[in-house]
Formats: structure tokens, C-alpha cells, sequence
């Protein structure tokens, strides 16, 4: 192979040589037709220079054909042409068995091989794609033989084109065929109703497996019970949306008029993936045809359908609570079913709700599917799916497309492979592609990652299922990504009462006037004679019925179950019903255990110093039960939950060490570079899933989607997302508004995900220091002029609540608050201030004792160990204390900092307490505090600027509560913390030192504080 390689740069001047010599080609525009060559052609093959070729064979990826035919004359040099024989003894210093041969017989295989290879690279740029005919393409010319010095009287001449170890016909062995054959084969294949793309993949293999697909002797021929089966769907996906029309001829519903072939070419799909191992798809997709496929394709009954249409009833459960959120209009909600396969199998299949904004379900979807791989033990990753159903224009235009994309091979992302099918409208609502992408194709996108991608007519229902079980088979073959772009058109705009004419008045002239895909296919199965009228007007006739059947029944139709709750879900509480607090403590000897287990590294295993000496002082906290700090918290935590069976994931970037340095999740040996992850090796046996710590690619939007879609398939689990700085998390916020604070209440999906989010004033600048905790307290639903039930026995304030943010200030509470995540019969989302100058502060560490469940250690209070809500002053204060005059009310790490300069100023008559949970408020435990302190001036102090923070939501929540114990008004809740600003903090440092000087130096004057009234 050596030698190739170092010829392969002589075989190239040696070619330029040759064909330097000939003389110039024809000038004249080209354009080929297989029949009819130009009268003017020359009469003797005139090749051009091959610099003319822009896909030139010689350079990059092109050489492979060079290599396959070398190849092959190595192993056996009767199976290449003779004249290829001596081209490669010419190189080795051999005599050739041929002298006579001439170097045009060598010039003409190598044009003939540039030709096909320029159909297998661009013959996509020539298929009829579009089924309204209104795009124009320009043919490239590498597609017409007189660039390869092939004229009309070459049509017939026989060609060799040998047997190469090749796919495709290249690999028949039938060596030896006309140039019109060739030219029929290679435009039947590349150039009709499928447009292929694939010779961007730099997989030998994978080529060839698609040329076999795709190069084949006979086009592809369904039998009279497929075509029935086919037409049958069709049938139904037209009249469904049909049926809509004419029973709510005013209402949005998204429909998929133009794209109808999508139902059965999912059918078909389904049933093949099935048919290759597939047990389970998960659904996503956009609101354009999802009713129809919801109705045909997930088989959610269709009565429900149409009463979600007459404006639907309430879910009501025999022996569950009646929470029903505020819902979300019928072509957002998802559904789950299992339905039969045309191969006698059955499939589950669950369709993810979404928002409007559109792309943003992708990883959610893909999340959804790898933690259904995990539970379901699908290691190889072939019995579980995605599918996401694209627009053409947010396929171009949305970025979380590529973030979603580009985790599909990451090792703890990867799903063994997601089919992607754009309904390609060719318009983007009002816009048209060429104001939309700057590329060729909408899903020019996916070549990145070396997806092959199927391009087909809509309206060629065969087609269409072709590709779509083709995309199957490439998924359950080479576990990766594949793309089917569905070319169709909508028949009205961008819903039923939009006007699409003011925008593109052309194309809906000819849409006005185009048959119907189910019409183009019932024609053509007339006119064949394979199926007969009557058979059509039963199926007809048939569907018909059944609509109106179902229409019928869904007056009085009511639901009985919620989707959400899977077998994974069964026994959980709904917001309105009580769920019983639990403690979270652990055993003493548990906590021993595993603390020892996660100090614990291999014998020969060579850490950096720094890190070995961070897992002995570990082990000593162990050891001595004193000084646990906030990594070691948190790992005991991990450890606990999973001694208890449960499954913990903590993913971000750069997680795995922490980006404060922290964490050493994962050891890397110094001299050999191995990993070791002590979490991994807990109990005996472990999964090496059970914990997973991964650094994630560099992505908010997609990575906390992938981890929202996790944690939902299963309750079992602890699913963290980890933002390099919480400055950063706004990168998901359409992750954080459109499903995490609100997709209980729109879709009825609970979710325990845990957000930690850095957050906190150290001179870092505006875009290192705020998590924007203000956007997550205005985004949470608790009423601000209500006090809840707050008895322990019956309080329901977290299930009512959309979720809690939690701004935590000690180990021992991170770890029970991380715990309670799991130890309760509801999931909530868990949005945590997490801190970073506390990671390693002298006084921000916890005991032992305060993990554990024993009566009288520190963490024990009047219900058990569990998380603080809030911490009350650590001065030991009475149950009253008069003498005290001010009462500071704060969050996180500020703490420290007020309580270092009480120490300083001996202010004896100052309490501070911590609000750890600030949504939903603990009511409860603040009146407990102002209770305590009859006497006290009322202060909330924080870091943030006014306008952030936890200001704007505190104030009136504790004025409820003061009020409740008639405390005073709205002037007596004084504020100090940073003035209104735009930027979340100065870029000075010595700023930054004199604003946090200030703060608590006005929280500790003597004086009454006045600000802001």
C-alpha cells in the first residue's frame, strides 16, 4: 500500500500529463439526455483537462476509487481491466502483459468511472423532487458524458467497467455493457423521484451498502398486498384531515394536506424498524400533521381527538386526584400507545408534547430515548428509538438542530442513531428558501455529522415508503443518524385560516390546480389494473364510517387515565394529593461505608498530587466525621441514593473535575492516563451506568433538553444538569420557560430534574456572577397574598407549587435537599443557587451527624433530618428574644460575609437567618422567626441589584406573612443590597470590593435602616 500512496501523487501529474495533451474540449452550455446527444459533438472523444472537473476524482475523497481498483489488482490482477493491469505494472517495475494497449483505452475507463461517481455525488441535482415542478435547477454538467469526451456514437460501444469490489452495479458481474445501459441504470437510480446524498460519508462500508440499495438491476416493486395496504393509509391520512375540515372548518389544526404520504411512509417505517428489532420509537415533532399522526399513526383514539376538538372535558380518575393543569391546545399534547405492525409484532410508541417553539423537543426526545435504552437494558441500542419530525424551515434555521445533531455520538449522549424526517413545504410560513438558508438543501446541516440523507417526491407514495424503510434499516444497520427529507407542499398556508396568496401567489396557483397525492396513486393503481374501483371506494367508504363513528362517540366521550403515568409512574401524587414527608438521613454506618468506598483509590493508580491529597483529606472527613465539605457532601449524597437503588446522572460541562475545581468526579492516572470514577464502585457489581458523570459538549439548549427528556421517563432517578456558570443557563431558556416550569401544568409530565446553577457576587464581572435567580422566582406560580395549609401532616405546598428554587448554604442541607429529590411520592424540578467561592470556604462545611438519622445530632430537629428550609440564627436565641433589634433575612453565601462582620462589630442584637428554600417561601418557619423577635427591625439584604435577586419576590410573600401576625406594612420590610442596575455586576474589582464592603457594613450600622422608605 506504501507504494500507492507514493504513486498516487505520480498518477495524478501522469494523468494531467495525458490529458494536457489533448486538445480543448467543446465550449457550448451542456446539458445531457441519455437519448438525444448533441448533432455537434465531436467525432473522437475530446476530454477536457481535469481541472475543469469540479468533483475532480484525483483529489481528497475521490482518490478512494484509485485505492479500491489498486486494491483489488493486488489481490488478483485478472480482476481489474487490462489496461488498468498495466497501468499498475508500470508502477512496480513490471513488464505489461499488453504494450499495445493506448492510453486512451486507460483515459476512457477513468472518464467512465468519473461519470458514474459524478451520479453518485451530484445525481440528486437532477432528480424531479419537487411534486408542484416550480423549482428550478441547474443540472450540473458533470452529468453529461461530452464533458467525458463520450459522443452519441459511444452510446452503444460496450464498456468495461470490471469487477472492482465495489457495491452497486459496478459490483455485477456483468463487466462489460453499452454507455446507454450504464447512462438508463445510473439515471433510474440517482435521478428520479429520490435525490440520494451519501458520498459525503468517509465510510467505505457505508457507501457501499447504500450502493447496494440504491444501484439495483431492478427499481423497486411492491406486490398488490403492499400497494392495498399502502393505499389504505393514504386513504386514511387524507381522510382524517379531510373529516376535520368538514366538521371544523374555522379551527387551526395544523393539517398535513400536501404531505399526506408522511402516514404511511411512518406506517411503513414502524413496521420495518419493528421488523429489525425495534421494540419502542419516541416521537418528536411540530404541530403540522400532529393530529393525523397522533390519530393513524400513535393511534390515540379518535374520539378523544374530536373532543379536543368540541372543546374536550377534564381527565377524571377513578380513585385519583382531578388536577388537569391549565392543558394546551390539541396540537401540542403527546400521547403514548402500542399499537400491531404489519409483520403481526407490536410497538410502543410515545409522541413527546411540545411548545410552539419549534425544534426545541429534539433533545428532550433524544434524552427521553437514551433513558428509555437504560431501563430497558438496551445496551446495543437497537430495541429503542427516536424519530423527529422536522419543518424545512427550522431544520435550516434553528441552531438546537445542530447542538442535538452533534450529540449523537458522544458516549453518553449517543442513542445508537435518530431517523429525521423533514415535511419540507418548501415555504417557511411566509418565507421563501432563498431567504431562509443560505444553502442548497434544508438539510445540507446533517452532512456534518456524515448522515446520509434520502431526498424524495411527496407526491410518489412508493418512493416515499422506499426511503422511509430505508432509513430504518440504515439506523438498526449502523447505529447513527439518517435523514429523510419528504419534498411536499401545503395546500393551504401556514394554517387553515391563513392566506398563503399574499406571499407566494404563484405557488398557490399551481397547488390550487395539483391533484392530490391519494389522487396521483389511486390513477396510477387504476390505470395499471392492479387494483379496481370498487376496492378503492370500499376502503373509501370504510373510513368514512369509522370517522363518523368516532365523531359520534366523542360527545360523550371523558378520559379515564393521565399518559403520564407510565408503569415507571404508577403511585405517584398528583398536586392535590398528599404526599407524606420523609425524612432523609441515613444510617451511621451507611454513611461510613460508602464514604470509605468513595476515598478509595486502586492500589497502582497514580493520581496528580493535588487530587490524591483532596481524597485523603476526604477519607479523613470520613475518618473524624468533621470538616465535610461541599464536593464530599454531594458525593455522599450520589453514594446514598445509589446504595438505594436508585439511578444518579449528573451532566454539563465540565463536570466530571467541576469548574471551580471542585468535584474529581473522575481520577485520570498521570502516567497512564486512565480513568477511574469511585462512584462507579459503590456496591458489588454495579452498573457502569448506574452513575454517570459526563462532561457534555458545549451546549445549554440541547444538553439540559437531552436531561429534561431523562429524568422524565423514570422517577427512580436523579437527572442533574450542571451550568459551567449559572450566568450561562440563559443559553436554555427556552428549555427552562416552555418545559421546565411549565410542563406539569400544560402536559401533566411531573419531572424531578435538578438544576445547579453557580451563582454569587466575587468580583468575577457581569457575566460570572448571577444566575439570574430573579427569572426562575417571577417564573414560579406560588400566590404571593395566600398562606398555604403549612402542617406538616397535610401540606401541599411544593406539589402545588411549579417548582422550588433553593439557594442553599451548608453540605449537610445540599446533600438532604439533593436526597428529598427522590424520598417523596411527587416530582418537582429543583432549580439550586450552587455556590462558588463557598466550594472551599472556612466555614461553609457540616459534621457527619448532620447526614445521619440519629435522635439529638445536629441535623435532627422536631421531624427528623431533613432539608432546612430555613436555618435560624446559630447564636442559640431562646424561643424570644426580645433584645433583638434587627432581623436580617438573606440567601446564600452572603451569609457568611454578614455573620464575619457581626463577629467584627459585636452586634449581639442582630439575628441573621437563611432563607434556603425561596420558592415556595416557608411561611411556617419565617412567622416562627418573626415571632422569635418581636422587637426587630425587618431586613431583607442581598448581593444582587435590586431589580434582581430575590427582592421583587420576597417582599410581598413576607408582607403576608406579617401581616397574618400583624407585624406592620409594606414600609417596614427594609432592603439593603445593590442599587437598580442594567448588568448583573461591575467589571472592577475594586468596585465590586467597595459595593460588597457597603452591603454589609449598612446591614450592621447601628442606626435604623431607611432604605428604601
Amino acid at each position: 500500500m506504501a507504494w500507492f500512496r507514493a504513486a498516487s501523487g505520480l498518477t495524478r501529474l501522469a494523468l494531467r500529463r495525458t490529458l494536457a495533451r489533448t486538445p480543448p474540449n467543446i465550449t457550448q452550455t451542456r446539458h445531457f439526455h441519455p437519448t438525444a446527444l448533441r448533432r455537434h459533438a465531436a467525432p473522437v472523444p475530446r476530454p477536457v483537462p481535469l481541472s475543469r472537473l469540479t468533483d475532480s476524482f484525483l483529489d481528497g475523497t475521490s482518490s478512494v476509487y484509485l485505492e479500491e481498483l489498486q486494491r483489488a489488482w493486488e489481490a488478483d490482477p485478472s480482476s481489474v481491466d487490462e489496461s488498468w493491469d498495466n497501468f499498475f505494472r508500470n508502477f512496480v517495475g513490471q513488464a505489461p502483459t499488453s504494450p499495445g494497449i493506448s492510453g486512451q483505452t486507460i483515459q476512457e475507463s477513468m472518464r467512465l468511472l468519473l461519470l458514474v461517481r459524478s451520479y453518485q455525488v451530484n445525481g440528486h441535482m437532477k432528480a424531479k423532487l419537487d411534486p408542484l415542478g416550480l423549482e428550478q435547477r441547474e443540472i450540473p454538467e458533470e452529468l453529461d458524458p461530452a464533458l467525458y469526451g463520450f459522443t452519441e456514437a459511444d452510446l452503444d460501444r460496450e464498456f468495461f467497467i470490471g469487477v472492482w469490489r465495489m457495491s452497486g452495479f459496478l459490483s455485477e458481474n456483468r463487466p462489460v455493457q453499452t454507455l446507454r445501459s450504464i447512462l438508463n441504470r445510473l439515471e433510474q437510480a440517482y435521478c428520479g423521484t429520490i435525490g440520494y446524498e451519501y458520498m459525503h460519508i468517509p465510510d467505505r462500508e457505508k457507501c457501499n451498502w447504500l450502493r447496494e440499495k440504491i444501484e439495483t438491476v431492478k427499481p423497486m416493486e411492491y406486490d398488490h398486498e403492499r400497494r392495498t395496504v399502502m393505499l389504505d393509509r393514504l386513504i386514511w391520512s387524507t381522510q382524517f384531515e379531510n373529516f376535520l375540515a368538514t366538521k371544523w372548518t374555522t379551527a387551526k389544526r395544523f393539517g398535513l394536506e400536501g404531505a399526506e404520504t408522511l402516514i404511511p411512509g411512518m406506517k411503513e417505517m414502524f413496521d420495518r424498524a419493528a421488523d429489525m428489532g425495534v421494540e419502542s420509537i419516541v416521537i418528536g415533532m411540530p404541530h403540522r400533521g400532529r393530529l393525523n399522526v397522533l390519530g393513524n399513526v400513535v393511534r390515540k383514539p379518535l374520539r378523544q381527538i374530536f373532543s379536543e376538538f368540541s372543546g374536550g372535558t377534564k381527565p377524571v380518575n377513578e380513585g385519583e386526584g382531578l388536577y388537569t393543569g391549565t392543558g394546551d391546545v390539541k396540537y401540542h399534547l403527546g400521547t403514548s400507545y402500542d399499537r400491531p405492525t404489519r409483520g403481526g409484532k407490536r410497538i410502543h410508541l410515545s409522541l413527546v408534547a411540545n411548545p410552539s417553539h419549534l425544534e426545541a423537543v429534539d433533545p428532550v426526545v433524544v434524552g427521553k430515548t437514551r433513558a428509555k435504552q437504560y431501563y430497558t437494558s438496551d445496551a446495543d441500542r437497537t430495541k429503542v428509538t427516536g424519530v423527529l419530525i422536522h419543518g424545512d424551515g427550522s431544520f435550516a434555521g434553528q441552531g438546537v438542530v445542530y447542538e442535538t445533531l452533534h450529540l449523537s455520538a458522544l458516549p453518553n449522549y449517543t442513542t445508537g442513531g435518530t431517523i429525521h424526517i423533514v415535511v419540507n413545504n418548501q415555504v417557511a410560513f411566509t418565507t421563501d428558501p432563498k431567504a431562509g438558508r443560505s444553502s442548497q438543501y434544508c438539510t445540507d446541516v446533517a452532512k456534518a455529522l456524515n448522515a446520509p440523507i434520502f431526498h424524495v417526491n411527496g407526491d410518489d407514495l412508493e418512493a416515499v415508503v422506499h426511503v422511509c424503510e430505508l432509513a430504518a434499516e440504515w439506523r438498526q444497520t449502523f447505529h447513527s443518524d439518517v435523514v429523510v427529507d419528504i419534498v411536499c407542499y401545503r395546500r393551504f398556508g401556514h394554517n387553515e385560516i391563513d392566506e398563503p396568496s399574499f406571499t407566494q401567489p404563484k405557488m398557490y396557483q399551481v397547488i390550487r390546480n395539483h391533484p392530490s397525492a391519494l389522487e396521483i396513486y389511486q390513477n396510477k393503481l387504476l390505470e395499471s389494473g392492479q387494483i379496481s374501483k370498487e376496492v378503492i371506494d370500499k376502503i373509501h367508504k370504510k373510513v368514512l364510517s369509522i370517522l363518523n363513528e368516532e365523531f359520534i362517540n366523542s360527545k360523550d366521550y371523558i378520559p379515564r387515565r393521565r399518559d403520564w403515568l407510565a408503569a415507571y409512574w404508577a403511585g405517584f401524587k398528583t398536586p392535590e394529593q398528599i404526599s407524606r414527608i420523609r425524612n432523609t438521613g441515613v444510617k451511621p454506618e451507611i454513611l461510613k461505608r460508602v464514604g470509605q468506598a468513595i476515598t478509595a483509590l486502586p492500589e497502582n493508580f497514580k493520581p496528580h498530587r493535588a487530587v490524591k491529597k483532596i481524597y485523603e483529606q476526604r477519607a479523613q472527613m470520613v475518618e473524624t466525621g468533621e470538616g465535610i465539605d461541599w464536593a464530599f457532601g454531594e458525593a455522599l449524597a450520589f453514594a446514598t441514593l445509589i446504595v438505594e437503588g436508585n439511578h444518579v446522572r449528573l451532566s454539563g460541562q465540565d463536570v466530571e473535575r467541576g469548574t471551580f475545581s471542585h468535584r474529581h468526579s473522575v481520577i485520570h492516572d498521570q502516567e497512564t492516563g486512565e480513568k477511574y470514577c469511585p462512584l462507579d464502585h459503590i456496591i458489588m457489581n454495579q452498573d457502569e451506568e448506574m452513575f454517570t458523570v459526563s462532561n457534555s459538549s458545549l451546549s445549554e439548549f440541547a444538553v439540559l433538553g437531552f436531561e429534561l427528556g431523562y429524568s422524565m421517563e423514570n422517577p427512580n432517578s436523579l437527572v442533574l444538569w450542571e451550568a459551567q456558570f449559572g450566568d450561562f443557563a440563559n443559553g436554555a431558556q427556552v428549555i427552562f420557560d416552555q418545559f421546565l416550569s411549565s410542563g406539569e401544568s400544560k402536559w401533566l409530565r411531573q419531572t424531578g430534574l435538578v438544576c445547579l446553577l453557580p451563582h454569587g457576587y466575587d468580583g468575577q464581572g457581569p457575566e460570572h456572577s448571577s444566575a439570574r435567580l430573579e427569572r426562575f422566582l417571577q417564573m414560579s406560580d406560588d400566590n404571593p397574598y395566600v398562606i398555604p395549609e403549612m402542617d406538616p401532616t397535610l401540606r401541599k405546598q411544593i406539589q402545588e407549587c411549579n417548582w422550588q428554587v433553593v439557594n442553599v448554604t451548608t453540605p449537610a442541607n445540599y446533600f438532604h435537599v439533593l436526597r428529598r429529590q427522590i424520598h417523596r411520592d411527587f416530582r418537582k424540578p429543583l432549580i439550586v443557587m450552587s455556590p462558588k467561592n463557598l466550594l472551599r470556604h472556612k466555614d461553609c462545611k457540616s459534621h457527619l451527624s448532620e447526614f445521619d438519622d440519629l435522635v439529638g445530632h445536629p441535623g435532627f430537629d422536631k421531624q427528623g433530618t431533613r432539608f432546612k428550609r430555613l436555618i435560624k440564627d446559630q447564636n442559640d436565641h431562646k424561643d424570644l428574644e426580645e433584645g433583638i433589634n434587627r432581623l436580617i433575612l438573606c440567601s446564600g453565601k452572603l451569609y457568611y460575609e454578614l455573620d464575619e462582620e457581626r463577629k467584627k462589630k459585636d452586634r449581639k442584637d442582630v439575628a441573621i437567618c437563611r432563607v434556603e428554600q425561596l420558592c415556595p417561601v416557608p411561611y411556617d418557619l419565617i412567622q416562627r422567626e418573626l415571632k422569635r423577635y418581636p422587637n426587630a427591625e425587618i431586613v431583607w439584604c442581598q448581593e444582587e441589584p435590586m431589580n434582581m435577586g430575590a427582592y421583587n419576590y420576597i417582599t410581598p410573600r413576607l408582607l403576608t406573612a406579617m401581616k397574618a401576625l400583624n407585624r406592620g406594612s409594606i414600609e417596614d420590610i427594609k432592603y439593603v443590597g445593590r442599587a437598580p442596575s442594567a448588568a448583573t455586576a461591575t467589571g472592577f474589582y475594586s468596585v465590586h470590593v467597595q459595593e460588597q464592603t457597603e452591603i454589609v457594613q449598612k446591614a450592621m450600622q447601628p442606626e435604623p435602616i431607611r432604605y428604601p422608605y
